[in-house]
């Protein structure tokens, strides 16, 4: 009876995001987002692979992301699974298979270009229905991020 399409990627920017303006004059944004896995073979050998993720936002969330992401930049992307066709010039149909962007959040600090322009926390949260630009509170001076390569312990999970 019920369905549910929805994607969940945390992962890094392969190319710089490219908006555009569709006839409506609505704003469409499209890049790529790289998702690494590991794991051990049989014979104990790490292996590794990556997926390629092309991922599509509209309205105030695609210019967002044409502001705020570049090339490189890690991100968390929520959003719905969508296939489109089109017949190419050689008349092969050809099939694509995307994220269309909902929720999306900026998970490191970046560099370049985009990030100069980036509030002093570039992090940022935009939720699904209102589309809303919601930056976080500023950072403590007296709380340091933890260190991403530091380990966790069991015993420091507080629940």
């Amino acid at each position: 009876m019920y369905s549910l399409n929805r994607a969940t990627i945390i992962g890094n920017l392969t190319r710089e995001p490219e908006v555009r303006q569709i006839p409506s004059g609505q704003s469409v944004c499209s890049f790529a987002v790289a998702t690494n896995r590991s794991w051990a073979s049989a014979d104990g050998q790490k292996q590794e692979a990556s997926e390629f993720h092309n991922i599509v936002a509209w309205g105030k969330l695609a210019e967002i992301c044409a502001q705020y992401l570049n090339k490189g930049r890690k991100v968390y992307i929520e959003g719905r699974l969508q296939t489109r066709d089109w017949e190419g010039q050689d008349g092969v149909r050809r099939y694509r298979t995307e994220i269309v962007a909902e929720n999306l959040i900026i998970l490191d600090r970046g560099t370049g270009p985009a990030a100069t322009s980036t509030p002093s926390n570039p992090g940022f949260s935009m939720g699904g229905g209102s589309k809303t630009f919601t930056p976080p509170p500023p950072p403590m001076k007296d709380d340091p991020a933890p260190n991403p390569d530091d380990e966790i312990k069991i015993e420091d999970i507080p629940f």
